[in-house]
């Protein structure tokens, strides 16, 4: 059976139709990959603020002590400072001064940074442990 003209032309313009919405849809799912990423690349304090109170404010509080030190102006001071808070022994002896490597570490790991520290929770997240970091920094 022979097609008519029309009916090959149509045929090809619905192949070609649909490979432009598969592109389309497969450009679009990669933008949406890319700005994800993107954002994960760059942390914002909003973003920290909220990972650090969903988890860091039950032990911490910016302006005084909880069961962990106050956190206010802790970013470029030295580890176990914080006058009248009781920091194990380790932690004072460790000569840290808290800067971003430093703070992404303890999340990570506390015990792997001050072996024989007090603190044991740990933000699994990298993305997570960056924001608080870019929050932490922020605060006076």
């Amino acid at each position: 059976m022979k097609h008519s003209k029309s009916h090959v032309f149509v045929s090809r313009l619905m192949k070609f139709a649909a490979t432009v919405v598969i592109f389309l849809c497969t450009v679009r799912a990669l933008t949406t990959v890319a700005v994800e990423v993107g954002a994960a690349e760059q942390p914002t304090t909003e973003f920290g603020k909220q990972v650090f109170e969903k988890r860091c404010s039950g032990c911490h509080s910016i302006n005084r002590a909880k069961e962990g030190p106050p956190l206010a102006g802790v970013f470029g001071r030295k580890a176990g400072t914080v006058p009248g808070f009781s920091y194990s022994s380790a932690l004072k002896a460790s000569d840290i001064t808290w800067n971003e490597a430093n703070l992404e570490r303890w999340l990570a790991s506390p015990e792997s940074l001050v072996p024989d520290t007090d603190m044991s929770f740990q933000v699994g997240s990298a993305d997570e442990r960056a924001a608080v970091v870019v929050y932490l920094k922020s605060l006076k």
